[in-house]
């Protein structure tokens, strides 16, 4: 098989299956800092990390990728996706300095601002913040992790009070990780162009479509005077079987535990997926490349050491 990443540019990151692992009561990180190991020395490019405090219950992301950051050499670590909302962006802010001075500069953020359905909701309203007012908790409270980033004495008057205060440490990155924004909104989209560093979209459109949604990110940055500053990556779910129907079966399966009650179909609907041969997923990878995404992050539906050696065997070798 070719190397898909290289040929492609694409790289191609890792999530880590925390959510499954607390699904299944097997909460010890040992096996998920092994998984991480084994991902990186196969030749993944990125350890990835979900988040949720109540709605699906996993690992803390940023605890996990300390350890992570730890115990790997090369391979960026980051969040698929963190919900900033939920925390104070000043202790975020040191939290996220720390673990990328860990990590030597390897951390992305992805960030979002949370679906809305009950569940979210639901978490929101236990951990005190007003879910109404997300988006501008989220946009506020990173422009105040930026500017604590940089190092200097920092005057906030909004959401939040400073006087001249000064955060260390500074990340070992200049001005912090980049941060990529998950959004398939409009204004989403537009925003993410004239603000971010790059895009992580779960978007559940063909190729083709996606390609269009990265454009108008584009125009947005080129706009804003940010041509080229911004990059693309994607969410993957990914069940392999040569068997196309066991894999579309595993597929659907995995989801509907992972999203219960919400079933598996339904759920397919509304995210990027890929269920058959390892030959198709090749493909589906350079149509990804041809409309602009740079970056995948794979899930896997089941089986995770049989997943990663098999997509190390046609994408990484």
């Amino acid at each position: 098989m070719p190397d898909v990443t290289r040929e492609a540019s694409i790289k191609l990151g890792y999530l880590l299956p925390t959510r499954e692992q607390v699904m299944t009561d097997r909460p010890e990180t040992g096996p998920l800092l092994a998984l991480a190991q084994t991902a990186e020395a196969l030749g993944f490019s990125g350890l990835w990390v979900g988040d949720s405090l109540l709605a699906r219950p996993r690992h803390d992301p940023l605890t996990l990728l300390a350890a992570i950051a730890a115990t790997t050499r090369r391979a960026s670590i980051g969040t698929a996706i963190l919900m900033p909302a939920l925390r104070n962006p000043v202790v975020l802010a040191q939290q996220v300095a720390t673990l990328d001075q860990i990590a030597s500069g390897r951390l992305i953020l992805g960030v979002g601002i949370g679906a809305d359905n009950p569940a979210v909701r639901a978490e929101f309203r236990a951990a005190g913040v007003d879910f109404a007012d997300r988006l501008g908790l989220t946009l506020e409270g990173l422009r105040l992790c930026r500017a604590l980033w940089s190092g200097a004495p920092v005057d906030w008057h909004g959401r939040w009070q400073l006087e001249g205060q000064t955060l260390g440490p500074r990340p070992h990155r200049p001005g912090g990780p980049p941060i990529w924004m998950a959004s398939m909104v409009p204004a989403g989209l537009e925003r993410t162009g004239r603000r971010f560093d790059g895009w992580l979209p779960i978007a559940p459109e063909d190729p083709d479509a996606l390609g269009q949604r990265w454009q108008q990110v584009q125009a947005s940055a080129a706009a804003a005077g940010r041509a080229e500053a911004v990059t693309a990556a994607l969410y993957l779910t990914v069940a392999l079987d040569a068997d196309t129907q066991r894999a579309e079966a595993q597929l659907n399966d995995y989801l509907a535990r992972y999203y219960a009650p919400v079933p598996g179909h339904v759920m397919r609907r509304a995210q990027a997926c890929y269920a058959g041969p390892a030959d198709g997923l090749i493909e589906r990878l350079r149509r990804y490349r041809d409309c602009g995404m740079r970056h995948v992050v794979l899930r896997f539906a089941g089986d995770q050491l049989r997943h990663l050696e098999a997509v190390a065997r046609i994408a990484l070798d």
